[in-house]
């Protein structure tokens, strides 16, 4: 009997097949243990949202008892004291939603920056060549929590703060707007991650990405709200922030609309652009990048 040499036999063996590309699902699970595997996702999403909802409570605590121990108006007073307070502001307090917005964003930035700054970033390419799909699933996966969680703090803090207000005015889903004010105080949430995975991809810092989506969320914002130039009001109204104050806005509460007022559809139109824009920059930043 003939035996091979060594070199032979390692010739002759049948090679091993090839391993099968990766799904798209198979990066969704990925993408998924990677969010959920770093402690402070839990942390900052859990505490974040308490605290949402716990400013715009106690912010219909004290309109409550407010209008609680207020005077009866003289007699032939046109309006009563409920007349004079919009309680679907309550549930959309100002600095309470910015906070929401900061705290999104930078979790959608460190999506990105973090498996730069780990070095994680080139096991995973290595693993899965085609960049666009991996962006393509955290954008999926962010979006996805986000919205989650956008729902849960926004449907929370209408519920809560319309039953505290429920002997002064209290609204339901079906009064007008509020539905309009749930849904995009929902969806900003997946909105601001998306804009924070751009800047994550752009920046690849820390404090960096932080600093930039601050000034660019509600920093930039305050520059553009003259309405002296029609380019520098048409400007503001193009951010993710004034679309949003345009669609919490109470359309029964009627206030001076401004020179250059924003639409209901611009404001959804800008939601959607920037959303688009955010996942665009995000591709594009890292296919044409080196690791």
């Amino acid at each position: 009997m003939t035996t091979l040499p060594v070199r032979d036999r390692a010739a002759a063996r049948p090679a091993a097949p090839a391993p099968a590309p990766a799904r798209f699902r198979h990066l969704l699970a990925a993408e998924w243990i990677k969010l959920w595997s770093l402690r402070s996702t839990h942390g900052v999403l859990g505490v974040g949202a308490l605290t949402v909802i716990g400013i715009n409570v106690n912010s219909a605590v004290s309109n409550a008892d407010r209008l609680a121990h207020q005077p009866e108006p003289p007699p032939g007073a046109s309006a009563r004291p409920e007349m004079l307070f919009d309680p679907l502001a309550t549930a959309f307090v100002d600095p309470a939603w910015q906070l929401l917005m900061i705290i999104a964003a930078a979790v959608g930035a460190i999506t990105v920056f973090g498996e730069y700054a780990s070095g994680l970033i080139r096991t995973t390419f290595a693993a899965v060549p085609d960049r666009q799909a991996v962006i393509a699933a955290k954008a999926t996966v962010v979006s996805a929590v986000m919205l989650a969680l956008g729902t849960l703090v926004s449907g929370a803090s209408f519920g809560l703060t319309q039953l505290l207000l429920r002997d002064h005015g209290g609204l339901s889903l079906g009064s007008p707007g509020a539905l309009r004010a749930v849904v995009a105080a929902a969806l900003v949430a997946p909105l601001c991650a998306l804009v924070g995975m751009a800047v994550g991809a752009t920046v690849r810092h820390a404090a960096g990405s932080v600093v930039t989506v601050i000034a660019l969320l509600l920093l930039l914002p305050a520059f553009f709200r003259g309405e002296r130039y029609r380019w520098v009001k048409e400007i503001g109204n193009a951010m993710p922030l004034s679309a949003w104050t345009r669609l919490v806005t109470n359309p029964e509460r009627w206030r001076p609309p401004g020179k250059y007022p924003l639409t209901v559809a611009e404001a959804w139109t800008v939601y959607g652009a920037w959303a688009a824009v955010a996942v665009l920059v995000a591709v594009l930043v890292v296919r044409r990048r080196d690791v």
